[in-house]
C-alpha cells in the first residue's frame, strides 16, 4: 500500500510468475506492498493488476525524482498524452502495458487521467486546506486504484464495491503519509488537513518545527482517528465486495497495524520507523487474501 522506496527484494518465485511482464518487476522496487497483494490475485489478472500499480507508484514517486516542480509536471504531462493518444506507448514498457491493460478491461481513461492530475499536488508544498481536501485527493488516488483494480478482477460486481473503496483509499492514504513524515517534514510538506491542525493546536510551521511535543502527539492521533474512522466504514461496506474481488483490498490489511504504531511513537514520527517489517507485511496480506477481513 504504501509510495515509499523498499528494501531490494530477493524473492527467488518472482521471476517465475507467470506473464510477468516489466510492471510487476518494476512493481517489486516501487511498491513493494502491491507487489506483494498482485502476487496474491489470479496468475491471469496479475499482468494488468500490475501495470496499473507500477503506473500508480511511478506517478506517486515524481517528487522524488525530481529537484523542481517543472520537471515533474513535465513527467506526468508525457504520461497524460500517452493516455490521451493511446498506441504504443512509445515504447516505454510500463506505457505499453498499461494502455494493453486498459484496453483488455476496458478501464476509463479519465479516472487515470485524474489520478494524474491529484498528483500535481505532490510537486508543491502547498497546504492540504481541509478533510474534504485530503479526502478528495484520496479519492483520485488511492480509492480510484482499487475501483479499477476491481474492473480488472472482477467488472460484472465492481459496483457494488465502490462504497467501500471510496472509504478504504482515504484510509489507505492517511498510513502512507504517517510512513512518508519524515521524508515529507524534511521537504517542508504537509498533508495533515489545516483544518484537523488547527483543531490540535498547531499551524503548518509549528507541526514541522515538532517542537511542541504534546501538539504533535494530538495531530499524530488525530489524523489516525480520520484514517480509523474511514477504515471502519470501509470495513462496513465490505459485505459487499464480491470474492473474486477480495484482492484489490488486501493491502488495506496494513492501515490499522501502521494507525497502532503511529499512535505509540505520537511525537516521535518524525524520527522513528513505523513501517512493519515485510515479513509481517507479508503475513497480513496473505491472512487477509484467505479470509476477505482486513
Amino acid at each position: 500500500m504504501s509510495d515509499h522506496p523498499e528494501e531490494p527484494s530477493h524473492d527467488p518465485k518472482a521471476a517465475k510468475t507467470p506473464n510477468a511482464g516489466y510492471s510487476l518487476s518494476a512493481l517489486r522496487d516501487t511498491d513493494r506492498d502491491r507487489y506483494l497483494a498482485c502476487l496474491l490475485a489470479p496468475a491471469e489478472k496479475r499482468p494488468a493488476l500490475a501495470a496499473l500499480y507500477a503506473f500508480h507508484a511511478e506517478i506517486a514517486r515524481v517528487r522524488d525524482l525530481v529537484r523542481e516542480p517543472l520537471p515533474g509536471e513535465i513527467r506526468l504531462q508525457w504520461w497524460r498524452d500517452v493516455l490521451e493518444s493511446g498506441g504504443d506507448g512509445d515504447g516505454h514498457p510500463l506505457a505499453r502495458e498499461l494502455l494493453g491493460a486498459i484496453v483488455a478491461y476496458k478501464l476509463p481513461v479519465a479516472v487515470l487521467l485524474d489520478m494524474i492530475d491529484a498528483r500535481v499536488f505532490d510537486l508543491y508544498d502547498d497546504p492540504m486546506e481541509s478533510r474534504s481536501s485530503l479526502e478528495g485527493y484520496a479519492g483520485e488516488t488511492a480509492s480510484a486504484l482499487l475501483q479499477l483494480s476491481c474492473l480488472v478482477l472482477d467488472p460484472a460486481t465492481a459496483p457494488r464495491s465502490a462504497e467501500a473503496a471510496g472509504h478504504a483509499g482515504v484510509a489507505q492514504t492517511i498510513a502512507t503519509l504517517l510512513l512518508l513524515m519524515p521524508l515529507q517534514r524534511s521537504r517542508g510538506q504537509v498533508y495533515l488537513p489545516a483544518d484537523l491542525l488547527a483543531a490540535t493546536g498547531l499551524d503548518r510551521q509549528a507541526f514541522l518545527s515538532g517542537k511542541d511535543a504534546a501538539g504533535l502527539d494530538r495531530a499524530v492521533r488525530a489524523f489516525t482517528g480520520l484514517g480509523r474512522e474511514h477504515l471502519a466504514k470501509a470495513r462496513a461496506a465490505a459485505s459487499s465486495i464480491s470474492v473474486a474481488n477480495r484482492p484489490a483490498f488486501v493491502p488495506l490489511a496494513l492501515a490499522e497495524p501502521i494507525f497502532d504504531r503511529a499512535e505509540r511513537v505520537g511525537p516521535g514520527i518524525f524520527t522513528q520507523i513505523i513501517l512493519p517489517p515485510q515479513w509481517r507485511r507479508q503475513w497480513w496480506m496473505w491472512r487477509a487474501a484467505r479470509s476477505g477481513r482486513w
